[in-house]
This record gives C-alpha cells, structure tokens and sequence, in this order.
C-alpha cells in the first residue's frame, strides 16, 4: 500500500487519455480524499497548538490559529478551567448557479486548560497575527496555617 499513488499525479498524469471528462472525474475523486482548504492543518484532524508560560504574576496562554477570526473563538471558564472552543465553517466553490462542485466543511475543536491559583474573572485576550493571547492574573491564596474550632 506504501506505494501506491493517485491517477492524475502519477508520472506528470499517469492515466492514459482515452476520454473526456474523465480527468477531471479522477481530479475529484483524489482531490477529496487529500485536499484541505487550509493547506497543511485540517481542524477536523487537528487541534490547534497551545503553549502555556507561567510568569509568576499571570499564566500566558499562546493558541495558534492562523486565518481564524475572532467571531470563530469562544473563551469560557468553568470552575478551574478555561476553555478555548474553534467553530468554523468553510465553504468554497463558484458563485454561480450553474457551478459543476462545490463543498463546506464545518470543524469544531475545544481545549481546555486548568489554572491553580487563577483569577478567572479578570482574563484578558487578543488575537493579532494568528495568535490568541490569553492572560490570566494568579490570585494569592492564603497559604498560613489556620485553626479550626471544634464544635
């Protein structure tokens, strides 16, 4: 199976020509099977990368989501958790009526991130250049031994 090869790429073509419409039958059968409408990352497949610094003062939170738009970002928190939800749908094809093929696709991808000691409510976040930046301040706990009376 290592070696097998799609029709239509194989040695500059690799079908011979007997007919017409038959390239272009071909093209679509490989095409979806191996075309992504964003080359290299299908968010079907894959999650977006997270990166998550401690700077001693606030957690920094990097999400790598290139040619994502803000309305496709939902962030929530839960208890403890911060969750970063994608919701995105993807359409191509021609604008016409009469158009031979056309595709959507609709992708859904969630993390979630616990923080100890995080001050929830007072998150902040940015998307700019393809990157969410999602900065939450630590809050102090008291960490001092306490007496508890008995009843």
């Amino acid at each position: 199976m290592a070696g097998l090869v799609p029709l239509n790429r194989r040695n500059g073509g690799g079908l011979a020509r007997t007919g017409a419409g038959f390239e272009d039958f071909y093209n679509m059968i490989d095409d979806f099977f191996n075309d992504g409408l964003m080359p290299g990352r299908n968010l079907s497949r894959d999650s977006f990368k997270l990166d998550i610094v401690d700077k001693g003062g606030e957690y920094l939170i990097e999400a790598e989501m290139p040619g994502v738009g803000k309305e496709e970002i939902e962030l929530g928190v839960e208890d403890d958790n911060l969750t970063i939800s994608l919701n995105r749908t993807e359409e191509s094809g021609k604008d016409g009526k009469n158009y031979i093929h056309r595709e959507r696709r609709s992708a859904s991808v969630s993390r979630r991130v616990r923080l100890a000691n995080a001050s929830l409510a007072d998150i902040k976040a940015r998307l700019a250049d393809g990157v969410l930046s999602v900065v939450v301040p630590k809050e102090e706990k008291s960490r001092s031994p306490r007496r508890i009376d008995i009843d």
